[in-house]
């Protein structure tokens, strides 16, 4: 069974859907990770390709087709990204779908420490490249950036440990999967 992991940045989905992976024994694939792998065989950097991604859709759909491929030859998979429950839904994919969220402060802190920031810089950060990427979305899919529908479960991590959020995505899926 796929299990998706979507949230916005800071959220703790990578986090969360590593630890899931391992308790499962499940596979883990970040979509971060093939968007790399992608810039490195444009011999870009990161920065550049997502730049390029603005303008240039192909790029966002390639990434999607690769992901699509990737779940539907894996069952035993836990699949992070902002939009893997999007991308299986859209695609007819059966899974478990799960939005990881936190409040935007609580996000901008978690980027700002990891990457010695300032908060509020991170913050309109998050908030810019939100818009942009949303806006991506809506235009490459209709994507509503506002809709749950496709999500199974929808947790936060404001207050909540990675651990207590895996067991209760575990307890769950266990009910969603009898």
């Amino acid at each position: 069974m796929t299990i998706s992991i979507s949230g916005p940045p800071g959220s703790g989905k990578t986090t969360v859907g590593k630890l899931l992976a391992k308790k499962l024994d499940y596979e883990f694939i970040s979509t971060g990770m093939v968007f790399r792998q992608m810039a490195e065989e444009q011999n870009v950097s990161l920065a550049k390709f997502g730049e390029m991604a603005i303008d240039d859709h192909e790029i966002d759909k390639e990434l999607d087709k690769r992901i699509i491929a990737l779940a539907r030859g894996n069952k035993s998979l836990v699949l992070e990204g902002r939009l893997a429950g999007h991308m299986l839904h859209l695609n007819g994919i059966k899974a478990f779908k799960i939005l990881v969220d936190a409040h935007i402060h609580i996000r901008a802190e978690r980027i700002a420490g990891r990457e010695d920031k300032d908060v509020e810089q991170v913050r309109k950060e998050i908030e810019t490249r939100a818009d942009c990427e949303w806006k991506r979305y809506h235009d490459i899919y209709d994507i509503d950036r506002e809709s749950l529908a496709v999500y199974n479960l929808v947790v936060h991590s404001d207050d909540a440990t990675p651990e207590e959020i895996v067991a209760n995505i575990t307890e769950k899926w266990g009910v969603w999967n009898d």
